[in-house]
């Protein structure tokens, strides 16, 4: 019927100047979230249709087939690889959203790059936990590789509802941004770092041997006989506990969205449970590296994908070329011009490093890249990932652009912070715990750790502890819970300027 897919993430706040855009598209718009009500602002569509009317359009759809028992294969016969298939929007992490305009062929290809790598990671027997907004693209890349491949789905509205789901669901495969891992590995630690006496010394004897196992394969060495026996007795001891409040039978967790901390990964990894990251954007339909079992190294994302070619610029910025680049931003040429090259290289936006092995590393975006008033340039994204490795610390933004030093806004994870402030006599709720002498020591001390190790100009100099989590109701973080970095120095000038008085 010539209809395009235009997929808008469910945030109303943001929805709506999108909707404005949309409004150039065509005649209809599906906005199941608004229904009827937006009838009246969208004076120049002839159909808007909500949740209330699916049962009635389905019924003209059965009588239509009834009909014209020969139009689908009709109008399937008409399609193109290189006609339009959907236009998704970008989160708006950086900016104003800008809707992908993606074709049949770059999603077709796109889902079907498992068939020609090495290692299949995913087979028809699979059960996938999937809880990623099907109008971002990691989500509906994955909806599509389990039509290509057939696996099964089991669909997660909620996000914070994995850790029960997971239990419920039993998935092989989780695909997930940083984000729940974090939590994951945050909760995990905090149980091991409460157990006493022999119980903790069997838990770091554990760890140890699973961290040995975990550098030796890194490196490509095969494990000593006694430490794969060793190994055993610890999965039995430690980690098969953690692996059954993952549900007991996952085997490929993967993430992506963001970058995930290297100690997190190693922490899964010593336990027994690898986690492969990839890495990738709207623009190219998802991924284009790929880390896999046998080239893989922490923190980086991997080699490009089957089909793939990955290149720096001079400027360190890198570029992505392949079937599955996109046709450009809707109705947006001159933003197009910008990240398309005439010889059919797309501009990531990202700064990396590509190493001897073919391995890409993602130092942090290009416009999040904090020049201090000295003039030395700070990757944010690096000391905000292990900010958050700290069981206590829920968000962390690091500002310093233009300024004299690097400072940080720190927001606390509630469960943990609960416990700490019940040990040590603190009262009141998360706002009243911000406040707290005890508690601005604790974080100084989870700063000063991250500190350690960095130049003086990296280094965190002051921070501020929020009364608040950053959320998706305020804008703060999208649905796959990346931060919005403009929205939230906005919410928080203040705060930001008390650290540069």
């Amino acid at each position: 019927m010539g209809a395009r897919r235009l997929r808008a993430r469910e945030d109303r706040s943001r929805l709506r100047p999108r909707l404005r855009v949309e409004r150039r598209a065509g005649r209809r718009l599906s906005a199941p979230a608004f229904g009827g009500r937006q009838r009246g602002t969208l004076p120049k569509l002839e159909h808007v249709l909500g949740f209330e009317e699916l049962p009635e359009l389905a019924a003209e759809g059965r009588a239509f087939a009834d009909r014209s028992p020969g139009a689908l294969e009709e109008t399937s016969s008409d399609l193109e690889e290189d006609d339009l298939y959907t236009i998704i929007y970008t989160s708006g992490t950086t900016g104003p959203p800008k809707g992908c305009m993606l074709s049949h062929r770059n999603y077709f290809v796109m889902a079907s790059v498992g068939d020609l790598m090495e290692e299949r990671y995913i087979e028809d027997g699979d059960v996938m936990l999937l809880y990623l907004p099907l109008a971002h693209n990691f989500g509906r890349l994955m909806l599509l590789t389990g039509a290509h491949t057939g696996f099964t789905i089991a669909f997660l509205a909620d996000p914070l509802r994995v850790p029960e789901a997971l239990l419920q669901v039993r998935p092989t495969v989780l695909p997930s941004v940083p984000r729940v891992y974090e939590k994951i590995h945050a909760a995990v630690t905090a149980r091991f770092e409460e157990a006493t006496g022999l119980r903790r010394k069997i838990v770091d004897w554990a760890l140890s041997r699973g961290g040995e196992a975990s550098r030796l394969r890194e490196n490509g060495n095969a494990l000593p006989g006694r430490l794969a026996l060793e190994l055993r007795l610890a999965d039995r001891l430690v980690f098969r506990k953690v692996h059954e409040r993952l549900g007991g039978r996952l085997r490929i967790a993967i993430s992506g969205g963001a970058p995930l901390a290297r100690d997190v990964m190693e922490f899964f990894d010593a336990i027994g449970l690898r986690i492969v990251e990839g890495y990738g954007l709207t623009e190219c339909t998802t991924a284009c590296t790929f880390n896999n079992r046998a080239r893989y190294r922490f923190g980086s994302v991997g080699p490009a994908l089957p089909g793939f070619e990955v290149a720096l610029a001079e400027d360190g910025e890198l570029l992505v070329r392949s079937e599955t680049v996109f046709q450009g931003y809707f109705k947006d040429p001159e933003a197009t011009a910008a990240v398309l090259t005439a010889d059919g290289w797309l501009r990531t936006g990202d700064v990396g490093e590509i190493d001897a092995d073919g391995l890409v590393t993602i130092t942090d975006r290009k416009k999040d890249i904090i020049v201090t008033a000295g003039g030395k340039n700070v990757a944010p994204q690096n000391i905000e990932n292990e900010l958050k490795t700290s069981r206590y610390i829920s968000q962390a933004l690091v500002v310093g652009d233009r300024r004299r030093y690097v400072a940080a806004l720190l927001t606390l994870d509630p469960d943990e912070i609960s416990r700490f402030a019940a040990e040590h006599g603190i009262e009141g709720g998360v706002a009243d715990m911000s406040r707290d002498p005890q508690v601005n020591e604790l974080v100084a001390g989870i700063v000063e750790g991250v500190n350690r190790d960095r130049s003086r100009f990296e280094q965190v100099k002051r921070f501020s502890i929020l009364p608040r989590d950053f959320t998706i109701e305020a804008g703060e973080v999208t649905q796959t819970l990346k931060l919005r970095r403009r929205a939230i120095t906005e919410h928080f000038a203040a705060e930001i300027e008390e650290l540069y008085v």
